[in-house]
């Protein structure tokens, strides 16, 4: 079998981007020069950050216990299930990527859908190492303003969605491999 047709076309463009890279630098491409070093830059950044973030994934998934999840966040975690999940969101570093691990942890262990949607745009919004670093070149008011006024539509829009799949009975797919 043509080994070109079980490489999936992602894994197919990123060879190519490589090789771009790769002839960028013999023949003294400029624009391709820097773009190598964005992104050698780049990678070796998620490289120092993605295996602690991944490990510690690991060790909530392993220690926190169904019990806790489900008594804090879950079907009677009432109001103070958003509180939680904006802490939880809080020291949270690289984004978005290992939100959505311990979003799936949560849902595992038996968060409300509602509380894992308002995480997920708790953690977009409320980040601290986003905060401090945004105050630094925006503006502590600037900031202020912005959390203020996202705070309450991250909970209402996460509520509503949480709500609308609920009442759908929506489910994430089965597939713990």
């Amino acid at each position: 079998m043509n080994k070109l047709k079980i490489l999936s076309t992602k894994t197919i463009i990123f060879i190519a981007f490589i090789i771009f890279l790769i002839i960028s630098v013999f023949i003294k491409f400029t624009p391709g020069i820097e773009i190598a070093n964005n992104f050698k830059s780049f990678s070796f950044e998620m490289l120092k950050v993605l295996p602690p973030i991944f490990i510690l994934i690991g060790l909530f998934d392993v220690w926190v216990k169904r019990e806790t999840i489900v008594k804090h966040l879950g079907k009677n975690g009432g109001i103070k299930s958003f509180f939680w999940v904006f802490i939880l969101a809080a020291p949270m570093a690289g984004g978005l990527l290992p939100a959505f691990p311990v979003a799936h942890s949560l849902y595992k262990k038996g968060a409300r859908l509602t509380v894992i949607l308002v995480f997920l745009g708790a953690v977009g919004i409320g980040r601290v190492p986003m905060i401090l670093f945004e105050s630094t070149f925006l503006g502590i008011k600037y900031s202020a303003i912005r959390i203020i006024a996202s705070i309450p539509l991250v909970l209402i829009f996460g509520i509503l969605l949480g709500r609308l799949l609920e009442k759908h009975n929506y489910a994430l797919p089965k597939n713990d491999k």
